[in-house]
């Protein structure tokens, strides 16, 4: 499985960005895809995430409202629109696979396959 991450900037508080994932490898039916992002100092935290199959979406309540995931299943690419961004949210962002074909959880742990991170700076 591969999961390459692309869409990172510097972006004004209160603009947008919307960064996309795209993945290859395998059929990812029945498993979830997520973002998560990681200040420096701070741990890996959970954002968003969504099953591949039916689309069941799940926010991080510091996102809610402002962030929307989706995937084109089509193009096995997933997306994270970012709106109303704030400076709290700069971070390294991250895409990532489930390990397993029911939703098990946020925790990073319950997610196997991880792309490279791309870097979002919202600047105040």
């Amino acid at each position: 499985v591969q999961l390459q991450a692309s869409g990172g900037g510097l972006v004004q508080a209160g603009g947008s960005l919307r960064l996309s994932c795209a993945a290859s490898g395998r059929t990812f039916s029945g498993y979830s895809m997520g973002w998560f992002r990681q200040a420096p100092g701070k741990e890996r935290e959970f954002v968003t995430a969504i099953r591949w199959s039916g689309g069941t979406t799940y926010y991080a309540d510091s996102v809610k409202g402002r962030f929307t995931i989706s995937r084109d299943s089509t193009k096995n690419t997933m997306y994270l629109q970012m709106d109303s961004l704030k400076p709290e949210d700069t971070a390294v962002y991250f895409c990532a696979l489930s390990k397993r074909t029911y939703w098990s959880g946020r925790s990073p742990t319950e997610f196997g396959f991880w792309g490279q991170g791309t870097q979002v700076t919202v600047s105040s």
